[in-house]
């Protein structure tokens, strides 16, 4: 099973159908400056400044799945309120099937509300958060409408995913019955299980994608390192799966089959933002994946990797195909995927941005990489959560007059070798004499130069300032300069002739 393969699997995505069936929520986010405390109590402050609706629960799963290529047909009980509206125009207009979006009197809609302070208008950190909710099995009517939709439903999907977040859509006897039709209809079954015991209701499913926490709920112990792949085999075995697929974090994922059978998927290490929606992340491309006629040793991998990007987002973000594909073309190759042309690398930060992220930007030619350069980035870099590097392509060293053999190395090789270094998470070229532009296109938060200059003779410097950001000067390290280790090599040569 090559990155090649999974690539193709991927792009066979579009136009797979799953129906999806489980608890939908509305996610509902106040952003704000937390400036000060109360007089009133010693509470924060939080004087508001964004709201932002977002679909959660099984609707996180749902556009997921759209934003992978393929079409939720959603299924679950929403109620006869405002929130419930907000919840089935949000999924409508990600191109979601919202038919089976019933109406009940029993239950208003599942809503969660995050207060989300600001810590200097960038660090998001959530105070708190208000449920407004009613958990239990649904009442008769909406039991039996709900079974019927999805029975029906089943016909016309791929594949079918169980989102059960224990508020009541999901009783033992609506999953039997849809499963019991799934498997009638031949049609596999994926389930993101409840963190409550009680997983006798999903026997017969193809697989179930729980984490560490939850597998411990379902085999009702806690479990040492070397005790998870055995309960969970002990687990498929007693519900009748095909396998479990247990997703471990920075671990990665085992696949572990009935007869006890166990394959290791590892995952790229990564800078874990917000754990929220892995889980529905995870349900998402392992269900596209089987829908596109892939195996389950096939779809775990994509899983890591979609659970991966998941974590580094604020909040539930849908994961597109177009990330997962990059991600795999990279092979997981160090560096590669750093190097960025600029209106991809725009869309990027801005995306973590979003995420409160701090931009810190330099620029130079760094033609023969030496300590000085080192110590310069991993400087730069403390200034923020990322560092972005602009490289003057090899025309532009050329028009600097820096010598008729210079660059030494060309732009490729100069990206390739900046792209290593653990401090740099993007490097971009540029073509201009001048950075103004590249400083401008960026925006960064942090200007870093290296050298002895005045902050009023670093360009882009007024842009940055006069945005909120702010200009650091590094010093050089005494004793390195690309000149002089040129120098330094030729002198070298000439002995050793």
């Amino acid at each position: 099973m090559t990155h090649t393969d999974l690539i193709k699997l991927v792009e066979r995505f579009a136009g797979k159908r799953a129906l999806l069936v489980g608890d939908f929520m509305l996610d509902r986010y106040v952003f704000g400056d937390a400036e000060r405390i109360s007089p009133e109590a010693p509470v924060p402050v939080l004087r508001v400044i964004e709201r932002q609706d977002r679909v959660g629960g099984a609707g996180s799963v749902a556009l997921n799945i759209q934003s992978l290529g393929g079409t939720a047909v959603c299924c679950g009980m929403i109620g006869d309120d405002a929130f419930g509206r907000r919840v089935s125009a949000l999924l409508a207009e990600a191109g979601a099937d919202t038919t089976g979006l019933l109406i009940t009197d029993d239950r208003p809609t599942i809503t969660k509300t995050r207060l989300v302070g600001l810590a200097e208008h960038r660090h998001r950190q959530q105070i708190l958060r208000v449920d407004d909710e009613r958990v239990g099995p649904l009442i008769g009517p909406d039991r039996r409408k709900l079974i019927e939709f999805a029975q029906k439903a089943i016909e016309r999907v791929d594949v079918v995913c169980l989102e059960d977040y224990g508020k009541g859509a999901l009783a033992p006897d609506v999953c039997r019955a849809i499963i019991d039709a799934a498997r009638a209809a031949g049609k596999p079954v994926l389930v993101d299980p409840a963190r409550q015991a009680g997983w006798e209701k999903y026997t017969g499913a193809m697989t179930l994608t729980p984490n560490r926490a939850e597998l411990e709920i379902g085999a009702g112990r806690s479990l040492e390192d070397d005790e998870i792949a055995p309960a969970a085999a002990e687990l498929a075995k007693a519900l009748e799966l095909s396998a479990m697929c247990v997703t471990l974090g920075r671990d990665g994922a085992v696949l572990v089959g009935p007869d006890g059978g166990v394959e290791r998927f590892p995952t790229r290490p990564r800078a874990v933002y917000d754990n929220t929606g892995a889980g529905d992340a995870v349900l998402a491309m392992m269900a596209m994946a089987i829908a596109a006629g892939g195996s389950l040793r096939e779809a775990t991998p994509l899983a890591n990797i979609a659970g991966g990007l998941e974590v580094s987002k604020f909040g539930c973000v849908p994961i597109a195909a177009a990330e997962v594909l990059e991600e795999l073309r990279r092979g997981g190759a160090s560096g590669v995927g750093k190097i960025r042309a600029l209106p991809e690398l725009q869309s990027e930060l801005a995306a973590r941005r979003q995420r409160g992220e701090t931009v810190v930007f330099t620029n130079g030619c760094f033609d023969v990489l030496h300590a000085g350069h080192i110590e310069l980035l991993e400087q730069a870099k403390s200034h923020g959560s990322m560092l972005v590097v602009g490289i003057n392509t090899d025309a532009s060293v050329r028009e600097q007059n820096k010598g008729k053999d210079r660059p030494i190395r060309n732009q490729r090789d100069r990206c390739r070798l900046l792209a290593a270094l653990e401090a740099v998470d993007y490097v971009v070229l540029f073509d201009d004499p001048s950075v103004a532009a590249l400083v401008a296109a960026v925006s960064p938060d942090v200007l870093v130069k290296g050298g002895d200059y005045d902050k009023s003779e670093v360009i882009g410097a007024d842009v940055v300032e006069s945005r909120g950001g702010r200009v650091v000067i590094v010093p050089f390290v005494s004793g390195y300069s690309t000149t002089g280790e040129i120098e330094r090599i030729r002198i070298a040569g000439a002995q050793v002739r």
